[in-house]
């Protein structure tokens, strides 16, 4: 479909290929009523489509890297529950998403349904904060995912190798390797569903691996009354309450990034029908592997003191090395773990160069005219995927300045995320629910429920994902996320007054307001 020319008027219709089918020119055609031209290809199917989406969360292994920041808020209590609040919480804002990706079907995803249903006066300024942190949340997202893989390197060596001593520079130096090589992944369009396809049977294959392996290997299991109900606060705070809130950071992470599908918009047929599948398939297998994972390896658990301390900062690999009893088996494990992890981080790269490429095509960042070029001869947004990578290989220098830095990043990643959620959610509350094209995923009042759930539960983030994980706090372990929170907003108003406020168009600028809405002024 790169061959087709399609003006920015709603009018005209995108001349077919020969190869091309009707739904692909359908597709093309709402594109062009929204003000764009048909740039990539759409190569993904719906299973590749859910590829992405399902390995960019890849709940189980993020359950498993996230654990050093959850495992001492509540012990296994902590994610047997935690996992199934957060699941209906994400199962509330990918439903809240699927009706707007349903019915805006784009691949700027958040930024552009919020100049859809903003107020016209607000709606270039609303648009542009959504699309900077939704892009800030995609950075952090990759930036918390590579430095996991990092420490379960840095760990297996360390397992191996006991009087290693763990040192900054050495995850620092690992992180960047590894930044490195997913990012070759995303260098050529063709391969990338199949490499999408690839990693999700990786995935699942690793899964079921592990989780046959670590029961049946362990010599004594625990008790259902350990798992189940044995509250174990190491935080250090008073509250076993708090401790518990602080630590629902762990589970959150696995559903930060509901959003992917939606930027993959404009590279898959019938989007409309096809990303909500994705968005709600994601919850659903990710809580499905995530929980019955986590009873797996904690009734296989023997030390729980020794998995919060252990020598390799990587709880999941002591665990496994617990049940084991033996180091090779253990670091076999943790590398079907690393290998599935690449996979998510590939998809995180393919995540945030979609986002920041459909952004640039509206000006919304500084060198907009050469992030928004899709080479055509690799098929992929190219130096959007440069420029990106190159900012979070920069984030990854983080750690060396604070151990809790990835703390730092995945609450970043969760709550820059959810607020790029909410924006639209209100700008649409704003239109009223009724007044715009529903797409073929509509829910009417469960919608509603959804959207209340969804905006609850931000607010709530945002306050209390701001504590520190542990205490007393100290330089070393405080939460910087409010600093991080600051400097996002510091370089959004920045760009905005030095340049954005004149070059972002807004997407009501190219296509004339009231396109996708029915009543565009009402409340």
């Amino acid at each position: 479909m790169s061959d087709l020319d399609i003006e920015k008027k709603p009018s005209v219709k995108p001349a077919s290929s020969e190869n091309a089918s009707g739904a692909d020119d359908n597709d093309a055609m709402k594109l062009a009523e929204m003000g764009y031209t048909q740039d990539l290809q759409r190569n993904f199917s719906v299973l590749s489509l859910i590829g992405i989406a399902f390995c960019m969360s890849n709940s189980w292994f993020g359950i498993s890297a996230s654990l050093i920041t959850g495992i001492s808020s509540g012990g296994t209590v902590l994610l047997v529950y935690g996992l199934i609040w957060i699941s209906f919480v994400s199962l509330c804002v990918g439903t809240s998403l699927s009706e707007l990706a349903s019915a805006m079907p784009n691949a700027g995803g958040q930024y552009f349904w919020a100049s859809q249903l903003a107020p016209p006066k607000y709606a270039r300024f609303a648009s542009y904060f959504t699309g900077w942190f939704g892009y800030a949340g995609a950075i952090f997202a990759c930036a918390s995912v590579a430095l996991s893989l990092a420490q379960g390197v840095i760990g297996m060596w360390k397992l191996g190798h006991p009087d290693f001593v763990i040192e900054a520079w050495h995850t620092v130096v690992v992180y960047q390797l590894i930044n490195f090589f997913c990012y070759l992944f995303n260098c050529w369009g063709k391969t990338l569903p199949l490499v999408a396809k690839g990693t999700l049977y990786i995935s699942l294959v690793s899964f079921f691996v592990i989780l046959i392996a670590v029961p049946a290997c362990a010599s004594s299991h625990q008790s259902g009354h350990y798992v189940f109900a044995q509250f174990v606060n190491s935080t250090g705070w008073k509250s076993d309450g708090m401790a518990f809130i602080v630590g629902l950071i762990n589970p959150n992470w696995i559903f930060a990034c509901l959003d992917s599908a939606t930027h993959m918009a404009e590279e898959v047929p019938q989007p409309e029908r096809n990303i909500p599948i994705a968005i709600l398939a994601t919850v659903g297998i990710g809580f499905t592997t995530s929980w019955f994972y986590c009873i797996s390896m904690f009734f296989s658990l023997k030390d729980l003191n020794k998995l919060i301390n252990s020598a390799t900062e990587v709880p999941i690999l002591e665990l496994y090395y617990q049940a084991l009893n033996n180091k090779a088996g253990a670091i076999v494990l943790e590398t079907l773990l690393i290998v599935t992890g690449m996979g998510c981080l590939i998809a995180c790269h393919t995540w945030q160069s979609r986002l920041v490429w459909s952004f640039a095509r509206d000006r919304g960042v500084p060198g907009h005219q050469w992030i928004s070029q899709v080479n055509k001869t690799l098929d992929v947004p190219l130096m959007s995927h440069n420029v990106s990578c190159f900012i979070v290989g920069v984030l990854g220098l983080l750690y060396l300045g604070s151990s809790t830095a990835f703390n730092s990043m995945v609450t970043a990643c969760i709550t820059l995320l959810y607020i790029s959620y909410t924006t639209p959610i209100l700008c649409l509350w704003y239109r009223g629910r009724n007044n715009i094209r529903h797409g073929p995923f509509w829910l009417g009042t469960w919608g509603l429920a959804a959207n209340i759930v969804t905006l609850l539960w931000t607010v709530f983030c945002l306050v209390m994902y701001s504590f520190p994980s542990t205490m007393p706090v100290t330089t070393g372990n405080m939460n910087y996320v409010c600093a991080v929170y600051g400097v996002v907003v510091f370089v959004l108003l920045t760009d905005w007054f030095a340049r954005a406020r004149r070059e972002y168009k807004g997407v009501q600028e190219s296509q004339g307001e009231g396109v996708l809405l029915n009543q565009p002024h009402c409340h």
